[in-house]
Order: structure tokens, then sequence, then C-alpha cells
């Protein structure tokens, strides 16, 4: 099989109360020997995080954590000084490097946050850690978010590509892979068919190699990941 669907009903799921999240991969309560990642994607999170709440300070190491904030806002404060305020359609980086400890709260008092939280492995351990952040690009692209190359909005420390789309209705996505490599379509909007199967907003889509076109029956958005294999 050339691709595996991880269904958005599948998904784990967290509710404490303050935030409603749902796991593509194991994470927390949440344990399933068989989605335990895909390559260098380690988590893939969807946060519903309730007004005047969010994650206390904590510590991260030896991953890059992107974050695209769907709706609402979210304050991020590190212990590298950075005090910043994102806003629905912006993505942040940050590099935990060496070691970084970071909070990110939904400041709105009567708003709902939104958000995907993305762990990447870097290629290697320790380093300085780092914080970027970009805002998530218009019209149908493709659009190379991040890369460990430079070549996208935000520098990753591992030779993984993350592209961001947002697909007209009618439109067909063809989500191409080298030889050698591996993806994960990860469905943020929108729903549509490849071949004879529907996928909706919050499917996965896990690859080893280029999979049949996707024909958007919405408008949609996606973020796709080619990983090294």
């Amino acid at each position: 099989m050339t691709h595996l669907i991880h269904e958005s009903m599948n998904r784990g799921r967290s509710r404490l109360g303050w935030v409603d999240a749902f796991h593509s991969f194991s994470f927390g309560g949440f344990h399933d020997p068989e989605r335990m990642g895909h390559g260098r994607l380690r988590v893939l999170n969807e946060d519903r995080i309730a007004p005047g709440a969010g994650f206390p300070p904590h510590d991260h190491a030896d991953v890059d954590v992107l974050t695209v904030v769907l709706k609402g806002r979210l304050r991020h404060e590190d212990d590298m000084g950075h005090v910043e305020e994102i806003a629905a359609g912006e993505v942040q980086l940050m590099r935990a490097g060496s070691g970084v400890t970071h909070s990110e709260a939904n400041p709105s008092p009567d708003e709902a946050a939104q958000a995907l939280q993305i762990w990447l492995i870097p290629r290697l351990r320790g380093g300085a850690p780092a914080y970027a952040r970009a805002r998530l690009p218009e019209g149908e692209g493709p659009h190379l978010l991040a890369s460990g190359d430079g070549a996208g909005l935000l520098t990753l420390g591992s030779d993984v590509r993350v592209w961001w789309g947002r697909p007209e209705e009618g439109a067909r996505t063809r989500f191409d892979l080298a030889p050698g490599r591996k993806g994960f379509v990860q469905l943020v909007e929108g729903f549509g068919m490849m071949e004879d199967e529907r996928l909706v907003a919050g499917d996965g889509l896990q690859v080893e190699e280029t999979p049949p076109e996707l024909l958007w029956a919405s408008q949609g958005a996606y973020l796709f990941f080619d990983l090294p294999a």
C-alpha cells in the first residue's frame, strides 16, 4: 500500500477542561505503538484552547516545534526573552536545541484558540535554541513554509520540507515525492476525493511514495511534510 489514512475520528484525544486536543500520533495519555510518528515527524496535535487558559512553562530539548494558529491568538513566552502574540494565519518555529523553557497561552478573555502543534526531530542534538515567526502565505500554492536548507520562510534543523497550500474547489493537488523520500499530508480545512477515498479536515495521509491526486470538493487547506526516508 502506498498510503495510509489517519482518520480524524480515530485520532487520540485529551480533554482537560481548558484544552481539547486531538493527536495524530502517540502523545501524553494516548499511546498507539502503530502511531509513533512518521520519520522525523513525531507529533501532530490539533489543540483547542479555552479563553484565558494555556500551557504553563515547560521544557523542551532536541526538537523543532512548529505552531500554526488557525483561530484566535496564542501568547508565546520563553527564556530566550521572546514575548510574542501569534494570530490566526501565522506560524512560529521554536528550535529547542540544547534546551528552552516556554509557555503558550490564549490571551483572549472570550475567544477560543485553535492551533496545530507539530514536533520535528532535528538531524543533530544540542545547539543554541532559536525562535522565528511568519505569516502563512496566501494563494493556492503550494508554498514552502519551512525547510532545513533555508529555502522556506522558516529554517528547520533537519532535511524536512513543510509545504502549505490553500486549493480552490475543483483543484487537483499532487503530493510529489522523490525516490528515497516519504511524506505526510494533514488536511486542515475542506474535503476531497483521492480515487474512491474521501478525505476530510483533520484526516492525515501517511505516504511512502507519491499518492494519487487529491480532487478538492471545497476550498481547502493542507500541510504536506516531505520527509527523509
